[in-house]
């Protein structure tokens, strides 16, 4: 049998059209306030790159992203030498990331449910370890409140549990915490339905 191909991969490919959106997510627009430009920014399962392309516009210098996607990083490499900005795209299987260096922000949006829950629960008591004391947390993640929409059922692996986000941040501040359901829809792929969890948590001197 064929091995199931995401909608994504074949967006990445082309330079015209966006396989999500164009515009940045909105959190980090609103917080990136907390952060100086030499802050260290990591996004895992960054995709084409929208929200790391917005920040190095905006002036921020110390940039990594990757993606399991060689497609997606490949894109991200060729929006940013469009754009004049430097980010340090890479090539990564989130399951087998490693940190060599700490973080003042470590985001992911929408990508963590696609490695096995164990891998991205490991990755994220890792990202608490590497990130600066006063440093934040933007995760987005699916979670199971709504059966995964037919275009990413077969690589939703790890559909996360209602709340199960905030349970591991209970160590931290969190700065905002939101359940929510929304519709959602791509080029080629008809609108349906997602279950979110996302929070914005920041590491206090008491947590880890």
């Amino acid at each position: 049998m064929e091995k199931a191909v995401p909608f994504w991969e074949d967006l990445y490919r082309a330079d015209d059209v966006m396989a999500f959106t164009v515009e940045p997510n909105k959190t980090v627009v609103e917080y990136e306030r907390l952060l100086d430009k030499s802050a260290n920014i990591l996004e895992a399962g960054c995709g084409e790159g929208q929200n790391v392309l917005y920040l190095a516009k905006r002036g921020f210098r110390n940039i990594d992203a990757f993606d399991i996607s060689e497609a997606g990083i490949a894109k991200l490499k060729r929006l940013c030498e469009i754009n004049g900005v430097s980010v340090h795209a890479f090539v990564r299987d989130l399951a087998k990331y490693v940190f060599e260096k700490k973080y003042d922000l470590i985001m992911s949006f929408a990508a963590l449910c696609f490695a096995e829950k164990d891998a991205w629960r490991k990755f994220i008591v890792n990202a608490k370890d590497n990130t600066n004391v006063g440093g934040i947390h933007i995760i987005h993640i699916f979670t199971d409140e709504v059966p995964a929409s037919a275009d990413i059922a077969p690589f939703a692996v790890g559909l996360a549990h209602d709340g199960e986000l905030k349970e591991l941040y209970n160590d931290c501040e969190i700065l905002n915490f939101q359940s929510y359901v929304f519709e959602d829809e791509h080029p080629g792929v008809p609108k349906h339905m997602h279950s979110v969890n996302k929070i914005v948590a920041r590491k206090s001197y008491l947590g880890h």
